[in-house]
């Protein structure tokens, strides 16, 4: 059977999951929040806000209104950053339906219930029924899944039947699912390698050398592991793809958001001087504040994305940060 997919959000990777199942599937809705926007998207079969340069195929149906987009849908798949995540999916809740395969794309770590994104859906739509819950993630960015560039990544699932359907499903041969049994492990390496990725933006901001940007990211993948471990996922999940391979490329690539926060501020920019500059949301931001506090609950050492957030939400000085990772008590690693 060819599935109904509806894609949720209309951002970067919204758009580009959205083009990308287009290819090999005749039914594809996209769901977009602003009206102007998606007008845009209808007659110039373009996004220019969030993935200009990129054709919208003319199969994929566009929209406003979620009871139209969710309608007959086989595949739900949401792509929206995570403070809005729970609210979107609060108006979506009236059209879900037991049957529907629900998948989340967005990465990150919601404020104050410090809840995954898989864990914000079965929140909101379990008093009505139990649903089966997918998490994607892996090395990708927008741009180049949009382009059709070869791409792999994980979709995520206790549930094995749910997995190896989405894998057969959602699988395009530039657009390679290996399945993974450990959501727990997939989602928190999805979130937490975003604040790592502010982190070596800081470094390359500094100038402070490949030495340095080589160290953060090794120390960085151990804090994902110390906290993916303390949630109930496995260790060795954050050594594939949506652990080690997503954090490489967030902390290295140059169309990496979360990157850019790090450099700028290196350059000596403000947090407000940033986030106004920007026109799509660096998740690392937010979540790096949701993973403190995570930490903090489950007293998980965590000295990188501690001091991330002290720049971030208390404005702690870059140089005293750096020096007090520095000067942190030798150890056997």
């Amino acid at each position: 059977m060819n599935p109904t997919i509806a894609v949720i959000g209309a951002g970067g990777w919204g758009t580009a999951l959205a083009v990308t199942m287009a290819r090999v599937h005749a039914s594809v809705r996209l769901w977009v929040f602003e009206p102007d926007l998606a007008r845009t998207i209808r007659e110039q079969r373009r996004n220019p806000v969030y993935l200009d340069g990129i054709e919208v195929p003319p199969g994929i149906r566009v929209g406003t209104e979620l009871d139209e987009i969710l309608d007959g849908a086989d595949i739900v798949i949401t792509a929206v950053p995570s403070h809005v995540f729970r609210g979107v999916w609060r108006r979506m809740r009236p059209h879900v339906r037991p049957s529907m395969k629900l998948v989340t794309a967005t990465k990150g770590i919601e404020t104050g219930s410090l809840m995954r994104m898989s864990e914000v859906i079965a929140d909101v739509v379990g008093d009505a029924f139990t649903p089966s819950v997918a998490a994607i993630s892996g090395p990708t960015f927008a741009l180049e899944v949009a382009r059709g560039k070869p791409t792999a990544l994980v979709v995520a699932s206790s549930d094995p039947d749910l997995r190896r359907d989405l894998q057969r499903q959602l699988s395009t041969p530039r657009f390679r699912l290996y399945t993974n049994a450990d959501i727990v492990g997939v989602e928190i390496g999805a979130s937490v390698k975003n604040v790592i990725a502010i982190a070596a933006g800081v470094v390359s901001g500094l100038e402070l050398g490949h030495n340095a940007t080589a160290a953060l990211i090794t120390r960085g993948l151990v804090e994902i592991m110390r906290m993916a471990e303390a949630c109930g996922g496995r260790r060795d999940t954050l050594a594939g793809l949506a652990g080690l391979g997503d954090l490489v490329l967030t902390c290295t690539g140059q169309l990496s958001r979360n990157r850019q926060v790090g450099f700028a501020l290196g350059q000596g920019k403000t947090r407000a001087e940033i986030i106004s500059s920007m026109k799509m949301v660096a998740e690392g931001i937010i979540t790096s504040e949701s993973t403190h506090a995570l930490a903090r609950r489950l007293d998980v050492e965590m000295p990188i994305a501690e001091q991330i957030y002290a720049v971030l939400h208390e404005g702690k000085d870059l140089g005293r940060a750096i020096e007090e990772l520095m000067e942190r008590e030798p150890r056997e690693e």
